[in-house]
């Protein structure tokens, strides 16, 4: 909004004293957050096509690799909340209940011949879709499969239909699959594959199992990393212990439980609520009374404002950088195999927690992503320019946005170039070595050993 001089002409004619107009101040406070908003977006409950930013590219690019890491979709609550009934949801899937999917019975019938799959370790003996009349605790829902199939399918019109990124003839070498040894993240990996690559081959797909959350696979071993995250868990209870609505909160509804308050923050209430309001459930009741939406609304804030205040005190930053490290390394190594030529693992999946994804956007520098909502997508396309065959470009977005450029890496770059995309090497730099900077170290080995000043 400019401000400028203005000159009415009065009804007699003559020009009155030159004023200028004065604007009030604009809002410079953060908007007020609304719980039960955020709420519905972390539910991501499958409804209107989504729109997103994935493949777009300059005609002379060629895409040449994607990697994908996700959450898994909506499951069944991890916690109960004591002395009250369970969510009362069925985790059995039918194509005829909502939230469906057109490939849902499809879907269905594909995973039960899959025992020709290689699957590393326990995944074998888990379920490839959920089948309980009533959920197991973290168990996928049925609209935790219909989110991925949908998730599956816009990458499919995307990267398959458009950019043709794999051939019908597809080879195994060609996929890289990866899993934590979760029945939610097995089955949230193979409703996204399926509608990627509809009725694929079973005896292709390679499964490996990944212990860890952070998948740090062999480089788990980081003291500092441990220690960061405890200073980071002191901050939480600090912030905890400081709200008084919520302290109240936790006393009325352990009461209308009848369990000592202790007892119910350490049940996670809010794992649970968010179950009822996901799926449109009422809260739980007991002769002393019910749990209300006042309650979970004064809770979702409070999470919220632990999320705000987790990026600007940084020990989380410093938690993900070292938590991360060991991901994005094999990211990178990965790509600059790619770039150099290979053409093996062009499609990358790994399927994850919001423990995954989380440190992974703080590490990048992304500070206004939202806390991972269930099936979120976060991806690295890599581009070659096809002026300059030699020369690389990587895209990265989260659930179908462009975040390149706030990326701390590229930043900069945004600002003195035309270019739509990040050169390749500005990430290999940030993951080989600017990483490590803020730890006064060169390396993850060191960084993970140097205690702060």
């Amino acid at each position: 909004v400019h401000l400028i001089p203005v000159n009415p002409i009065r009804e007699d004619g003559l020009n009155p004293k030159s004023r200028k107009r004065i604007m009030p101040d604009l809002l410079t406070e953060p908007p007020a957050i609304d719980p039960v908003y955020e709420a519905h977006v972390y539910c991501n409950i499958p409804t209107i096509a989504e729109r997103s930013m994935e493949g777009h590219a300059p005609h002379y690019f060629k895409l040449v690799s994607v990697q994908v890491l996700i959450r898994h979709g909506d499951r069944y609550p991890l916690y109960a909340i004591p002395k009250t009934k369970r969510p009362d949801i069925d985790c059995m899937l039918l194509p005829s209940r909502k939230p469906s999917h057109p490939q849902l019975e499809a879907f269905i019938k594909h995973m039960s011949k899959g025992s020709a799959a290689q699957m590393d370790g326990s995944l074998s003996s888990l379920p490839r879709y959920p089948s309980h009349s009533l959920c197991e605790m973290g168990e996928l829902t049925q609209t935790g499969v219909v989110q991925h199939l949908r998730n599956g399918q816009l990458l499919r019109e995307i990267y398959i239909n458009k950019h043709k990124l794999l051939l019908s003839d597809w080879t195994a070498k060609q996929l890289y699959l990866e899993t934590t040894g979760k029945s939610r993240t097995l089955q949230s990996a193979l409703a996204l594959l399926y509608t990627f690559l509809p009725d694929f081959d079973w005896k292709k797909i390679n499964m490996r199992h990944q212990w860890s959350t952070i998948f740090c696979s062999g480089s788990c071993d980081c003291p500092m990393r441990n220690h960061y995250l405890e200073e980071e868990q002191r901050r939480q209870y600090s912030l905890r212990v400081k709200n008084n609505d919520l302290e109240k909160i936790y006393v009325d509804m352990a009461k209308i439980v009848g369990i000592p308050t202790r007892q119910l923050r350490a049940s996670n209430p809010i794992d649970s609520l968010l179950c009822y309001f996901c799926h449109n459930v009422s809260f739980p009741c007991t002769k002393t009374g019910c749990i209300g939406m006042e309650h979970f609304k004064v809770i979702k804030r409070h999470q919220l404002e632990d999320e705000r205040e987790r990026q600007e005190k940084k020990l989380y930053f410093l938690y993900a950088l070292l938590a991360t490290h060991p991901l994005l390394n094999q990211t990178v190594n990965r790509l600059q195999r790619i770039a150099e030529g290979k053409k093996e693992e062009v499609f990358v999946l790994y399927s994850a927690h919001d423990v995954t994804l989380s440190p992974v956007l703080s590490a990048l520098g992304i500070t206004e992503a939202r806390f991972p909502r269930f099936a979120a997508r976060l991806v690295f396309e890599l581009w070659q320019d096809g002026k300059r065959p030699k020369e690389h470009f990587i895209r990265i977005l989260y659930n179908g946005a462009d975040v390149t450029f706030q990326t701390s890496f590229c930043k900069d770059y945004y600002k003195r170039s035309s270019k739509p995309m990040c050169p390749l090497e500005k990430f290999v730099n940030f993951v080989k070595r600017d990483m490590f900077l803020v730890f006064n170290s060169t390396s993850y080995y060191d960084a993970c050993r140097r205690r702060p000043l």
